[in-house]
């Protein structure tokens, strides 16, 4: 059965191919990028459950590209790969969100016990639920898309089905602001002042789901302790 996918990052033709030969022979499914440009637009939009990705790019930096990623997938596992070594480097790469920090040259072997070790311990992404319906809408998390029984049909993004997916997995109960944060966002609630961001996802995903924001019905708000899901029809 094919684990999980994995994108490769690296502007040198002959490491990258030799990475990605090395994780399809392990079972892993791959996408590659050679620059900044197409790697970054890979890393943000595409589908992946790690980034491989090297610092020294033709036409940018990977720190560029570690930003652009933390700030669109803050739980996607990153793996930096890079000849720089040096503690600061190291240091930076940690500190913008990268999960492990591979200096080259390195063994085959050690490069997959690092993404086998990083894969493990990473937030887990819920892939137990494939889809969804409450009420009169249809999720479906392998398209990407939510379906109304009135025909609405609308793109749902990667924080919007972590969202979800969190909400129905721990169904019959309200979460906190604060369990949502640490559990979805993966950020400690108690290094921030305030935040709205999921109160405004929360109002994007009833819009989506044609869900009245002044009496919600779907996605219910609980009051003093957070937000929960109506009972599900049905999921997979």
């Amino acid at each position: 059965m094919t684990k999980q996918r994995i994108l490769v990052i690296e502007d040198d033709a002959s490491i990258r191919r030799g990475i990605v030969d090395a994780l399809e022979f392990d079972g892993y499914s791959t996408l590659e990028g050679a620059d900044a440009d197409a790697g970054g637009a890979a890393a943000t939009d595409a589908a992946y459950d790690l980034l491989l990705l090297d610092l020294i790019l033709p036409d940018g930096h990977g720190f560029d590209v570690l930003e652009s990623v933390r700030a669109v997938h803050p739980t996607r596992p990153v793996i930096i790969l890079t000849a720089l070594g040096q503690e600061q480097d190291r240091v930076r790469g940690l500190k913008l969100g990268a999960d492990d920090y591979v200096v080259k040259p390195f063994s085959v072997k050690e490069l997959l016990a690092r993404v086998e070790a990083v894969l493990r311990r990473s937030p887990a992404r819920p892939v137990d639920l494939q889809e969804l319906r409450v009420g009169g809408v249809h999720i479906d998390f392998s398209r990407r898309e939510l379906t109304r029984d009135d025909g609405h049909r609308a793109e749902l993004s990667d924080r919007e089905l972590d969202l979800l997916r969190y909400l129905a997995q721990h169904g019959g109960r309200a979460m906190s602001r604060d369990e949502l944060l640490a559990n979805v966002w993966r950020i400690d609630p108690r290094s921030i002042v305030e935040t709205r961001t999921i109160d405004m996802h929360i109002k994007r995903l009833r819009k989506k789901f044609g869900d009245d924001a002044a009496n919600p019905a779907l996605i219910l708000t609980v009051r003093g302790k957070g937000y929960m899901l109506a009972r599900p029809e049905e999921d997979t």
